[in-house]
């Protein structure tokens, strides 16, 4: 009896986990936080946004991957640190972002909301590091001062 009662238990939390997938991919947090940064214009996000941008040659390169699966992990931290991600896996489309950063391969750039490159990296990084490096910026610690402080 009590076997059956654990198998009842993880049934109902898998049907549950597979809700919550299902209303992450149909619109909230993650469709708000990762746009194709082909067609996007970096100016939007001055001093509203901080982008990430993630390149690839093709969205099959393990790094991407494992890159978005960090991402995707932890989006409420990104959430928090206004943090928009923007990915471009086709360097045919010569998007405005390629132009600008001018990416060989995989790469990752993390962008201050002063529109300033503020860090650049040929492998994946974890949003534990991607959160430090973004804490450790002047407008966010003074963002972090103004809410301790009330403001």
């Amino acid at each position: 009896m009590r076997k059956l009662i654990v198998l009842s238990f993880l049934a109902l939390t898998s049907i549950s986990l597979v809700a919550d997938t299902a209303r992450a991919t149909d619109g909230s947090p993650e469709d708000g936080i990762i746009l194709d940064g082909e067609s996007v214009d970096l100016n939007e996000f001055l001093w509203i946004k901080r982008p990430i941008v993630v390149f690839a040659d093709n969205a099959s390169d393990p790094r991407f991957i494992e890159q978005m699966n960090f991402i995707t992990d932890r989006l409420d931290d990104l959430d928090r640190r206004d943090v928009v991600v923007l990915t471009d896996t086709d360097p045919s489309a010569d998007s405005d972002l390629r132009r600008r950063l001018r990416p060989r391969g995989f790469m990752l750039a993390l962008i201050g909301k002063d529109g300033k490159v503020e860090l650049r990296k040929p492998a994946p990084w974890s949003v534990r590091e991607l959160s430090r490096a973004i804490d450790k910026m002047p407008i966010r610690q003074q963002e972090i001062r103004d809410r301790l402080s009330g403001n």
